[in-house]
């Protein structure tokens, strides 16, 4: 069956599923499966000082970040909000960072503002370079994935597909809920920070040195809990019609919080990910537009 695309929002244009969404779920959790996801954007960093540099500016240890190893880091902002999400990945000369449409410009001026003297060198390569989901098990972010020249995807593609089972975005969305990983603008909003959304000593390690918000997550971390918390949600209802993010969370019509993403799983049903106030008691079932949903902690 021919593919059917993703019609708005972040993925737009990008394959949503290929008319089987329960074989494609499956194949992925094979690790028989692999997808197209030229959509996102990357930026290249080179120079003699660039991981030192990403180092110092993001959430993550990657001083010394070995050639082929992928992993994903944050950047805040003084306060400790959520500014950038994105994977990285380093080939020995250059680290490349991967993320969603809609923050590489802004990203690219706070990187390039912040070089000074330093030997590093800052572009988008968007054009040049693409990601895909690679065939394998899938790893904590979401992996494996695989950086290639865009003048290659076709052969490269068609190589995958000798192997395995190409899939769309349904698929990696129902398993991303499933396994509780969080996507900036999705599970985020200006508010979030990292303690919230299940991500410390993942994208956020906790054991370097002094970074931009840093003070904000140690301080939540060492002195209590964060005023949110991230949620599995299941949606009642094998027919339930996705919310759009944003969608209120209620408890006995009280707003406790927001839908993040909606995923149907092939084993799970409808589920969301959801930020809800950390007061809300986990036994209560909540309330989506009037829909019941029954909560599982991840935070």
């Amino acid at each position: 069956m021919s593919a059917v695309l993703v019609e708005d929002g972040v993925d737009k244009g990008a394959i949503w599923h290929f008319g089987e969404p329960v074989k494609e779920q499956r194949a992925l959790g094979a690790g028989t499966a692999w997808a197209d996801l030229s959509h996102l954007r990357v930026i290249a960093v080179s120079g003699d000082d660039r991981l030192k540099w990403l180092h110092d500016l993001t959430t993550q240890f990657l001083n010394d970040l070995g050639v082929g190893l992928w992993t994903s880091a944050m950047i805040l902002d003084p306060q400790g909000h959520i500014e950038y999400q994105f994977n990285v990945v380093d080939d020995g000369a250059t680290t490349w960072l991967v993320l969603d449409p809609g923050y590489a410009e802004t990203l690219l001026a706070y990187l390039t503002k912040m070089k000074f003297m330093l030997k590093v060198d800052v572009r988008d390569a968007s054009n040049e370079f693409a990601v895909l989901r690679a065939p394998g098990v899938t790893t904590e972010i979401g992996g494996p994935f695989a950086l290639v020249a865009r003048t290659e995807l076709a052969d490269i593609s068609e190589g995958f597909n000798l192997v395995a089972t190409q899939i769309g975005t349904w698929a990696l969305d129902a398993e991303r809920v499933a396994a509780g990983r969080p996507r900036i603008g999705f599970e985020t909003d200006h508010k979030s920070i990292p303690n919230e959304i299940g991500v410390l000593n993942k994208s956020v390690h906790m054991n370097k040195g002094c970074y931009r918000g840093q003070e904000t997550v140690a301080k939540v971390f060492n002195l209590g809990n964060p005023p949110r918390r991230l949620v599995m949600l299941h949606l009642d209802g094998s027919d339930v019609a996705f919310p759009p993010k944003g969608t209120k969370v209620e408890n006995d019509g009280v707003v406790v919080g927001f839908i993040g993403t909606v995923a149907r799983h092939h084993e799970l049903g409808t589920i969301a990910l959801a930020i809800v106030k950390r007061n809300t008691p986990v036994e209560a079932t909540l309330s989506i537009e009037g829909v019941p949903a029954s909560q599982e902690v991840i935070v």
